[in-house]
């Protein structure tokens, strides 16, 4: 005899740590003006976190990580001149990106708080 229970549709699958993953969007592809539009919110949601210090922390070590890498095998640098300078641009690259962060960041909020009491006058 037929079975007539209906199989499920969309498999629910544990991962090795034995959580199950959403899938995502299933229907339909958005359209070109749908992601761009999605991607400017995520872009206007990113750039509107107060900056912090450990962001500028992390982003001053992948440039010093850079710049020592590059120092040690372009131009030939000893490696620990290299580091040592590295550790100097880390010191020297997180209270300037942290402060213009944080100029940025205010520059921006006072151009919405003005746009948002222009868009309230009309």
């Amino acid at each position: 005899m037929a079975s007539t229970k209906r199989k499920r549709r969309t498999k629910h699958r544990g991962n090795a740590a034995g959580f199950v993953e959403s899938r995502g969007r299933t229907g339909r592809k958005p359209t070109p003006a749908e992601a761009k539009s999605q991607a400017k919110r995520d872009r206007a949601s990113r750039f509107s976190r107060q900056p912090s210090w450990r962001g500028a922390l992390n982003r001053s070590a992948i440039a010093a990580s850079i710049f020592v890498l590059v120092s040690i095998f372009l131009l030939h640098t000893r490696p620990v001149v290299g580091i040592v300078f590295g550790l100097f641009l880390t010191i020297f690259y997180t209270p300037v990106g942290y402060y213009t962060d944080t100029f940025v960041y205010r520059r921006r909020q006072a151009r919405l708080a003005k746009q948002g009491q222009g868009q309230g006058k009309r």
